[in-house]
């Protein structure tokens, strides 16, 4: 019962989930009445996993995009140092698909257990949180102190 309103009413469900968590404007979703008193938040585990990995892998490729831009003008001419910006480009998208996945589940879970609903707002905090603490320890060098 609880995994069927995550999203598995087909591809209608699906986007307007993807509609309200992007557009942060808490669309109503359908058929979700019996699980979640408010029918605007985000209830179940599966909502909640998807809201705040879908705001990190955004935020990580905001991110990534424009410095592997950059890296690939500055660095055209180099020999090896082109291919700097595919390597800036992979990290920000496999780093979110990757541990991405397993934090965003890990707050879900905290969500889930609490018995909290999450509101699309603290699902973009969070994904974007996330993107941050990589971003922080990235230029801090704080892995290369070990």
């Amino acid at each position: 019962m609880e995994g069927e309103a995550g999203g598995g009413g087909g591809g209608g469900s699906s986007a307007r989930l993807l509609q309200q968590i992007l557009s942060l404007q808490l669309v109503p979703r359908v058929g979700n009445e019996t699980l979640c008193p408010n029918i605007t938040a985000l209830c179940s585990f599966p909502e909640m996993w998807y809201g705040v990995f879908l705001w990190a892998l955004v935020s990580s490729l905001s991110f990534h995009v424009p410095a592997g831009l950059l890296a690939l003008f500055t660095l055209r001419h180099h020999k090896y140092g082109r291919f700097m910006s595919v390597s800036i480009l992979l990290m920000g998208i496999v780093g979110p698909i990757t541990a991405g996945i397993l934090t965003s589940a890990a707050i879900a879970g905290v969500y889930r257990a609490a018995g909290k609903e999450m509101i699309s707002l603290e699902a973009l905090t969070l994904g974007v949180g996330q993107t941050f603490c990589v971003v922080l320890v990235s230029f801090l060098r704080i892995l290369a102190t070990l």
